[in-house]
């Protein structure tokens, strides 16, 4: 098992900035990745951002120059940097861990990022 503790969220107005933080614990495999998803009350989760083991970043076209995510492999922590935030930004947002093992699919509790005027 694989516990993800996640930090960070809160409350902010437009232009305003966050950072999310993801923390990773328990039966981690040397290389993971973090990928990080949102979800507006009622609809699926969407993916937000991911990085890889080595590094590699993919992210969504509506967060592409934005939204920035990082690793930290000493503290086993990937963060999303979120900045220029807009009222659309407002959801639940989660990290999760998937390593070589295609049973590892794991989910943080989520946080919620609140943008608004």
């Amino acid at each position: 098992q694989v516990q993800l503790a996640q930090s960070g969220g809160g409350e902010v107005q437009p232009g305003g900035s966050l950072r999310l933080s993801c923390t990773a614990s328990g039966n981690i495999y040397s290389y993971y990745s973090i990928n990080w998803y949102r979800q507006i009350s009622g609809d699926q989760r969407e993916h937000v951002a991911d990085i890889s083991p080595l590094g590699t970043i993919t992210y969504a076209d509506f967060v592409k120059g934005r939204f920035t995510i990082s690793r930290d492999d000493a503290k086993n922590t990937v963060y999303l940097q979120m900045d220029s935030l807009k009222l659309t930004d407002t959801a639940v947002y989660y990290c999760q861990y998937t390593d070589y093992r295609p049973s590892y699919v794991f989910w943080g509790q989520g946080t919620q990022v609140t943008v608004s005027a």
